[in-house]
Order: structure tokens, then sequence, then C-alpha cells
């Protein structure tokens, strides 16, 4: 198990790093190289906008790969979504920019970007399964956050090398060709994603499935519909917590603000190295005490924390913006922790991994696409503290609330051993 679940980690780390640098470049440099044309304003937002269809193509990505997943197994998803993803990042390193080749610049970035996406779509779904799969029952919650700690080294490794890359470029170095070093990294990494996952064995409850789904999406589609619809309500406000501390806040404090790069990004991977280490943590307390009850407390958790949040970020005080992002992300890590056993327990086996995955990537086109393009235009309506991004914030989770107050518990009950009759 701990070979399977550290491979599923490095796999998921890997694929979260080449989704989230193109995040942190979107925030930094892409409007200025590839929307020159545009004001500032509009050069961000329309980053965003590229920045949104790797989300709007995830869904399409889990139906694709979800599909491969519950007709010919979890590992061949593993496999494909690295190298499609991989493959679409190294490519935006070498993309040319508007001055280059015009306005081409940007339709083949939407393009690499929403092939990202569709990598991106299969990879949690086949990482997530393939462990929950083979953990036992009374510990599948750890296990299955190991997969979940992925994003968070995924990020912490593209923004630690924007960092080092701000710190020791000048601004026009950084503008010119160094945004594209992360971009490239990305081949290196897939290749070793592709060794770890090269020793893999498939999941044994595919491999017990005496026929698997003919046409996984259909019978989700009549059977499950609701289910995915309440699941995808239920992330939304995890993908948009996430995304508004580590996308959106970066371009608001560089371009409102005048914060350091290197300041934001390290109060930014404070936050989020603390809620990946506690993620196993949570996990365990998943297993003793349910998957529902943690995800009902980071919703109102997150409800209660957001306009707090946005009010000490306004403060532009290293040490204050750093309590927000942490408020945030305990409240992230109290519900995604245990997500991973808890969205396979929702679903039958054999369409568990289209379900599972179209659940959870419809969850980051509600929270994730839309929040950096929201927050950044009702921060622009507001003064100094951008009340509105908060109250925006706080409306969507209170809707995965209600999502997840719809949802049932699936911890599995442990049954005593039966005890010896005496006399």
């Amino acid at each position: 198990m701990l070979r399977l679940a550290m491979a599923s980690l490095a796999g998921t780390a890997i694929e979260f790093y080449d989704f989230f640098v193109y995040g942190t470049a979107a925030a930094l440099v892409l409007g200025p190289l590839f929307f020159p044309t545009f004001s500032p304003l509009a050069g961000t937002l329309a980053a965003f906008g590229t920045f949104a269809v790797g989300f709007v193509a995830r869904p399409l990505g889990s139906v694709l790969f979800g599909h491969i997943g519950d007709r010919h197994g979890r590992r061949p998803v593993l496999v494909i979504s690295l190298l499609v993803t991989g493959a679409s990042t190294v490519a935006v390193g070498c993309l040319p920019t508007y001055g280059s080749i015009g306005v081409a610049a940007p339709v083949l970035l939407l393009v690499l970007r929403f092939v990202q996406g569709l990598g991106l779509g299969g990879e949690w779904g086949g990482a997530v399964l393939l462990t929950a799969e083979h953990a036992p029952p009374d510990r599948r919650g750890l296990w299955s956050s190991f997969p979940q700690v992925g994003p968070p080294v995924g990020f912490l490794l593209a923004n630690g090398v924007m960092l080092a890359l701000s710190a020791a470029l000048t601004d026009a170095q950084f503008a010119s060709w160094g945004w594209r070093i992360p971009f490239w990294g990305a081949g290196v990494l897939a290749l070793a994603g592709l060794w770890l996952r090269s020793s893999l064995t498939e999941s044994p409850q595919f491999l017990a499935l005496e026929e698997p789904a003919r046409v996984p999406l259909a019978e989700v589609t009549r059977d499950h519909w609701r289910l995915v619809l309440l699941t995808a309500g239920a992330l939304a406000s995890g993908y948009a917590i996430f995304y508004a501390v580590t996308t959106w806040s970066l371009a608001y404090a560089t371009e409102r603000l005048e914060v350091s790069r290197t300041v934001m990004l390290a109060c930014i991977m404070a936050a989020v190295v603390i809620k990946g280490a506690l993620t196993p943590v949570v996990a365990v307390l998943g297993d003793r005490y349910g998957r529902r009850p943690l995800c009902l407390i980071g919703c109102a958790a997150a409800a209660v924390w957001m306009c707090p949040m946005v009010a000490l970020l306004a403060t532009a005080a290293p040490l204050l913006m750093f309590l927000g992002f942490l408020g945030a992300m305990l409240a992230f890590v109290t519900m995604f922790a245990v997500i991973a056993a808890y969205l396979p327990e929702l679903y039958e086996p054999r369409v568990r991994c289209t379900g599972a995955a179209v659940g959870y990537n419809l969850g980051g086109v509600l929270g994730g696409a839309l929040t950096p393009i929201a927050a950044t235009a009702l921060a622009e309506q507001g003064g100094r503290v951008p009340w509105g991004v908060g109250v925006y914030l706080t409306g969507i989770a209170l809707l995965s609330l209600a999502c997840f107050a719809l949802l049932p518990e699936t911890r599995p009950v442990t049954v005593p051993a039966a005890q010896p009759v005496s006399g």
C-alpha cells in the first residue's frame, strides 16, 4: 500500500505541477505577453479566461478517461493522462508570444490549455481509485489521502520554481524567457512519473467485475445524475477557496496592492505547506468519525472565514496575509482530505471512475474556473478591501454546505469480532 500510495502521490504531484504552473504564470506574465493590446485589467481577465478553459476541459477529460478506466482498468488511465498533460505543458513553454506570431499565439495557448485540462481530468480519477480500491476499508481515508497530497506538492514545486526565478531574474528577464523554464521542467517530471507508474498493479475491485459497463457515462447520466450534481456543488467551495488564494490573490496583490511577487508567493506557499502536511491527519479523523461531518465542518468554517480573509489580504502585511490564507487552507483541507475516499464510496465500482471523476471535475468548473475571473471583476468595483470577493466566496461555501448536507455518509462500519461463548 505504501509503494502504491507514494506512486499515486508522485503522479498527481507531477500533473498538478503542470496545471498550477500555468495558473501562476497567468497571474504574473501571460496577460502582457499574449494579450498586449488589452488594458492591464482586460489582459489579466483574458489570461484567467485561458486558465478557466483548463477547468472546462477537465469534465470532458473525466468522461473520456473515465470510459477507459471503467472499461479497461484504472492503470491505463494513469499513463495516458500523464503523457497528455506533460506534452501540452512543455508545448506552452515553447509557444511564441503575441509579439512574434500575432493572434495565433493566444489561440494556440487556448488550445494547449484545453488539452492540458483533458489530461488532468483523467488523472485524479485513475490515481485516487487505484489507491482507494486497494486500501483496506478501515484505512481507506488515510491511504486515499496520499493522492490528495499530490496537488499541494505540485503547487509548491510550481511556485517554488517561480519564486526562485523571480528572485534570481530581473522583471525583463523573467518576462522574456524566465517564465518558460517551469513549463519545460514538466517534461522531465513526466518521464519520472511514467517510470514510477510502470510497476503499478490493476485495481482488485475492477478485476473482480464480472461485466464492466459498456457505456459508463450513459449509466451515470441515467442512474446517478443527482449524485453527480450534488458532488459537483459540494466540491465547488474547495476549488473556489484554493484558487482565490493561489491565483486571484497573487494577481490582486501584485497589481493592485503593489506587493512583490516574492512576498506573495512565500505567503501562499507557507499556507499550502501546512495544508499539505495536515491532509493525512485529517483523513485519519475521517476514518474514525466519518467523511460527511468533516466536509460540513470545513464548509461552515469557509463561510465564516472568507470575508476576514479578504480583509487581511487588503492590509498587504505579509504576516496578516499569511494568516488569512492559512485559515482558508485549514477550511479547505477539512473538506478535501477525505474527498478521495468519499467520492469513490458514493459510486458503484462499474461506473466509479466516470461518476467520481465527472463530479469532482464539474466542481472544478463551478469553483475553480469562475473564481479568478469573478473575483478580479468584483475587486475592480470595490475599494481597498474587496468585500465583494468575500461575499462571493461565502455564497459558494453555503451552496457547498447545502449539497454536503444532502449527501449520505459512506464510512464503512466496522463490525466487532464475535466473542467466544463460554460454558
